[in-house]
């Protein structure tokens, strides 16, 4: 079955629950061909500081960084594209790297710390949903480990005190790292069910025993193989929207059009509760369709 198979004015809600956008790139161009292929809302994410030609020297540098997608999120909530996106603002963990080679990993530390802090200060102020943070997910020393470990706690720590959830870019998640991440969550006083595992494999059963939420990247077979273990995770493309990568890491498309095309075989409930109840579960928002 293709999405033009299926019934569009049913409207389920379809829900991409980590995708970028740039306005270098697509753009609002992007949340047309998600809104074409059938999807209804997206949780923004904000880009990494250096893909948005920005050079972090001092803990307001972030602002712009921020601010940017929060412009964004609303040019797509006040257009008639009929998709409604919803801020997560963040420090990419690889910022450790960008940031120690310019100013060393002690300062590194620093500005990322305060970065996670503004981006707490603008989920306080209802601007954005949830907070970003995370370890590399390449080989580092384990200095930088350590101290990305610490960064990755402390945002837990601010998403804990501000209420929200927290979304989590980390290393490729196998049944080890998922108890890791559960165990630093639970240690942050943060539950572990407002903590998303973003690109993660479609492993529900270890998530759910661990409390961690998955956002299983929509690749091919990945939706399959995780509604064939349950219905406790979320969909996501990490569309990047960089010109020189189109498409990468999934196309804007993909997650309304891997719905539709299993709807005939696990049915629409299963996806009221992927795209609908656990955003609103995970993150306290309402998905209206």
């Amino acid at each position: 079955m293709n999405s033009d198979c299926y019934d569009l004015g049913s409207m389920i809600p379809i829900t991409d629950n980590h995708i970028h956008l740039d306005r270098r790139g697509k753009g609002l161009l992007a949340v047309k061909e998600f809104a074409r292929a059938g999807g209804t809302h997206i949780i923004l994410v904000s880009k990494p500081s250096w893909t948005l030609g920005m050079e972090i020297t001092k803990p307001s540098d972030y602002e712009p960084v921020f601010e940017e997608t929060i412009s964004i999120a609303r040019e797509v909530n006040r257009s008639d594209i009929g998709v409604t996106a919803f801020p997560v603002l963040g420090v990419h963990p690889a910022e450790i790297t960008v940031l120690s080679d310019r100013v060393g990993q002690t300062r590194a530390e620093e500005l990322m710390i305060a970065g996670l802090e503004i981006a707490q200060r603008f989920v306080c102020e209802n601007e954005a949903i949830a907070i970003k943070t995370g370890r590399p997910h390449y080989e580092v020393s384990e200095s930088v480990w350590d101290t990305s470990n610490r960064i990755m706690a402390y945002g837990m720590t601010l998403a804990r005190d501000a209420g929200c959830a927290v979304q989590l870019h980390t290393e490729t998640a196998d049944d080890a790292v998922i108890a890791d991440l559960a165990v630093i969550a639970k240690r942050s006083g943060i539950s572990p069910g407002k903590v998303v595992k973003h690109y993660a494999p479609p492993l529900i059963h270890v998530f759910e025993r661990e409390g961690i939420f998955p956002g299983v990247l929509a690749g091919k077979g990945a939706i399959e193989s995780a509604l064939i273990e349950g219905s406790r995770f979320m969909m996501e493309t990490d569309y990047i929207d960089d010109p020189e990568r189109p498409g990468a890491v999934l196309g804007p498309k993909t997650v309304p059009r891997r719905t539709l095309q299993l709807v005939g075989r696990f049915g629409e409930e299963v996806f009221w509760k992927v795209h609908k109840e656990n955003p609103e579960q995970v993150y306290g928002i309402e998905i209206v369709v």
